[in-house]
């Protein structure tokens, strides 16, 4: 594809996923009716022993249902799943995974689909325990990416509550949205409760995955915003990098290299390292800087001044997570972490740091305009984007800009037409009708955004005022509710915006067609 249209494609991309993991809702009663042994964890069912031989549920994350395609299937048992010594067959497994408003303002919203999501896993884990094949040494596998991710952390205490051995069952889940320290929903779940700013797009809190049920892998991204949320929201420029890292993150799990999966660091906290619980957490670090990469799309001066002020802003960002040198947050990653205010950093370090950074920088931008490369090259940290459409099975394989531009289009569920003005009259008349009907819904997601900037999100401020205030913390009573607006506000401006866009570019593309 040509350099404008990698560019074009990685923004449109990230658009496309924003929040496509930030949610959660209310735990599902399960009503199992399988047999299980009576046994608890063994030997054979730590997060650190082999997968196994059995069957591993491979799920997708939001996609409206589709089934996920063979090569999403090839890239999660090759990047996660053999690594963990799983010899098993992975089967393509499918949920809802229905999230309004960006798999289309019509569709399922997000609380209710994963209402249904967890039924169904059970169901399916259900089904290979009643198999008879099922034991310590070959376990139920079962992979979450997103929202799959967090049905699977919802549907942990039903299995435990319904009696299902511990080495019966093995999660594998990366983009937990309800990771203890550092998952977006889980890290503004506060107080513990406490009502959900986005009640008009059917987005509650919910409780951090399990630590302690089932044998657990989570991978995470460095700067994922659904996954590695900021400890100290007050820091608009980490959360900024945040959001646009929900955007150029957290899509690409799929698509990473096994050295980068190779190269995670297990992360304090991990049952690996303390021998406690069943839960290992992995953080996998990241080369780019979100907040900087739209600079790569200025021809000729964008890798120079990306390069500039690539080290003082991962700094900057990086206290936001209560570090000068990690995007993580600080802390066991399975103690579940609410927000604070601010980090307690040495002054002097940072100082020191923010010096060097900008030596660094200016070397480092001296260094790319004495050695120019090609557009090509500068936007390659953008291409995995366009390489998951084809990943998650909205794009043919190496897609074409128009093929790009379509497959976020099949993801927001609009209506794409191959009518011409050759096309039989009916033809042309249902199209104009679709395309119109999907523009005038598309205002429905604006107007909520709205309802909850008036509603929920004052109430949710409120209780967070009330609650500081009974324990006699007037800073935090009034910080607090200030530093998640600095992080809520924007999100649900770019969930009521986001299908207007989707509505633009697709009635533009219909029409185009029409003409063409």
């Amino acid at each position: 594809m040509s350099a404008h249209n990698s560019s074009v494609v990685a923004f449109t991309i990230g658009v496309v996923v924003t929040s496509s993991s930030l949610i959660s809702v209310t735990p599902v009663a399960a009503q199992p009716t399988w047999q299980v042994r009576e046994i608890q964890l063994t030997a054979g069912g730590t997060p650190d022993s082999p997968l196994g031989d059995g069957i591993a549920l491979v799920y997708d994350g939001s996609s409206g249902g589709l089934m996920p395609p063979p090569q999403y299937v090839e890239a999660v048992e090759e990047l996660y799943l053999h690594p963990l010594g799983f010899t098993g067959t992975a089967q393509s497994s499918v949920i809802p995974n229905a999230l309004y408003p960006l798999t289309g303002p019509k569709s399922l919203g997000l609380g209710a689909s994963l209402a249904q999501d967890q039924p169904i896993m059970i169901a399916a884990i259900e089904h290979q325990i009643a198999a008879g094949e099922v034991s310590p040494e070959n376990p139920v596998v079962v992979f979450g990416y997103s929202q799959s991710a967090t049905a699977s952390s919802l549907i942990m205490q039903q299995l435990h509550d319904a009696g299902v051995p511990s080495d019966s069952v093995h999660f594998v889940l990366v983009g937990d949205t309800q990771n203890p320290n550092g998952g977006f929903y889980n890290t503004f779940d506060f107080p513990a409760g406490n009502s959900s700013p986005f009640t008009a797009f059917d987005i509650p809190f919910g409780p951090p995955t399990p630590s302690d049920l089932y044998p657990t892998d989570i991978y995470s991204i460095e700067y994922d915003g659904a996954a590695d949320w900021p400890h100290y929201p007050a820091n608009l420029l980490s959360d900024l990098n945040a959001l646009l890292g929900v955007f150029l993150v957290h899509f690409i799990y799929a698509d990473l290299t096994p050295e980068q999966i190779s190269g995670a660091i297990l992360q304090a906290g991990s049952a690996a390292l303390t021998g406690e619980g069943l839960t290992d957490y992995y953080m996998i670090p990241n080369d780019n800087l979100p907040l900087l990469m739209p600079l790569l799309f200025i021809p000729d001066i964008g890798k120079p001044l990306y390069d500039l002020l690539e080290p003082d802003t991962r700094i900057l960002v990086n206290l936001g997570y209560g570090s000068i040198t990690e995007g993580w947050n600080e802390g066991p990653a399975n103690v579940p972490t609410t927000f604070s205010l601010f980090p307690d950093i040495d002054q002097t370090q940072l100082s020191e740091a923010l010096s060097s950074g900008w030596q660094q920088g200016l070397t480092d931008a001296w260094q790319a305009i004495q050695n120019p490369i090609s557009y090509e090259e500068q936007i390659a940290p953008w291409l995995p984007f366009a390489n998951s459409l084809h990943t998650h099975g909205f794009a043919p394989e190496n897609p074409s800009f128009d093929d790009v531009v379509e497959g976020l289009l099949k993801f927001a569920g609009f209506p794409l037409s191959d009518v011409t003005l050759s096309s039989p009259p009916t033809d042309i008349i249902n199209m104009i009708s679709a395309t119109l009907a999907y523009d005038y819904s598309a205002l429905l997601p604006a107007a909520d955004a709205v309802n909850a900037l008036f509603t929920s999100l004052p109430a949710y401020a409120a209780n967070i005022f009330s609650d500081q205030l009974e324990a006699g913390n007037l800073l935090d009573a009034i910080g607090l509710p200030a530093a998640a607006y600095t992080a809520l506000v924007p999100y649900d401006l770019l969930l009521g915006l986001a299908p207007a866009l989707f509505a633009t570019i697709g009635t533009l593309d219909n029409f185009a067609e029409l003409f063409s």
